[in-house]
């Protein structure tokens, strides 16, 4: 399919049925906590998604200048977070998006997130703008699997959904990856343009005009993340580390496993995404 065709679809991306519950239940407080708040859409894609397109849209008149899930809050009332929150689709069985295991989907696109913040802080980047980047990079590979489900399975039996050689294998068998369809839809939702940049050209930070350093941020995060859902040791993190993009940001591999702050001894499939 042609990325602008795909694009043009309407996509419903499921959310954590349990970031949604914990959500309506602290909405449902006189007084809502903001931490709280911030860290329950931060856990999850498509509410962050959501809430981040609503901030951005025309009623605030902020399009493409909300960054991150803290601006956004502050400028939504409980009402209409409680009405954002309780519309969310639920992913709740194994084909709300046939070919994903959206348990591992939610858990690696949170521990991407937390690691872009951690490396944009050691780079003097925008923290929140890494973070939102990270939570969101992977979207277009739902997008994809809502899109052309049987296509999609067919890849699936070659690289899957997570490994790190997959968008590699998208770009050549589509001529785009599942990066440009996240940024697709990050500009459909009219997010600031270093994010849309950023997930645009993660995948290969090197292959835009001028060097995003927010893209090199997110391709390192997403490669430590994917290492972990591929179970690679050490020797193969030292083989795969992305060294070129770790150069130009002054970073070398020693200094990006030493600021992981994932705690990777928690059993995979503990399901703790808060």
């Amino acid at each position: 399919m042609e990325l602008n065709a795909l694009l043009a679809q309407p996509f419903v991306l499921p959310s954590l049925p349990r970031a949604v519950a914990l959500l309506m239940n602290e909405l449902g407080a006189a007084e809502p906590n903001l931490r709280r708040l911030n860290q329950l859409f931060g856990s999850d894609p498509a509410l962050a998604a959501r809430l981040l397109e609503e901030a951005n849209s025309p009623a605030f008149a902020a399009q493409r200048q909300i960054v991150g899930i803290p601006e956004a809050l502050a400028l939504l009332g409980v009402a209409q977070l409680r009405s954002l929150v309780s519309s969310a689709p639920l992913g709740t069985t194994s084909r709300s998006v046939p070919g994903v295991n959206l348990q591992h989907f939610w858990r690696y696109s949170l521990n991407t997130a937390k690691l872009a913040r951690s490396f944009a802080g050691l780079v003097h980047h925008n923290q929140i703008a890494a973070y939102t980047a990270g939570l969101l990079h992977g979207v277009g590979e739902l997008a994809l699997h809502l899109a052309d489900p049987a296509r999609m399975h067919s890849v699936n039996t070659l690289v899957a959904p997570l490994d790190p050689r997959r968008a590699k294998l998208e770009q050549h068998l589509f001529g785009y990856s599942y990066a440009q369809v996240s940024a697709g839809l990050a500009w459909r939702w009219q997010l600031p343009e270093v994010v849309v940049d950023a997930l645009r050209h993660h995948g290969a930070p090197f292959d835009n005009e001028v060097y995003e350093p927010l893209a090199g941020v997110l391709h390192l995060a997403a490669w430590r993340a994917r290492a972990r859902e591929a179970g690679l040791g050490q020797r193969e993190l030292a083989v795969s580390f992305p060294g070129e993009v770790g150069v130009a940001l002054g970073l070398d591999i020693d200094m990006v496993l030493q600021q992981d702050p994932i705690d990777w001894t928690v059993r995979p499939d503990a399901g703790d995404y808060v």
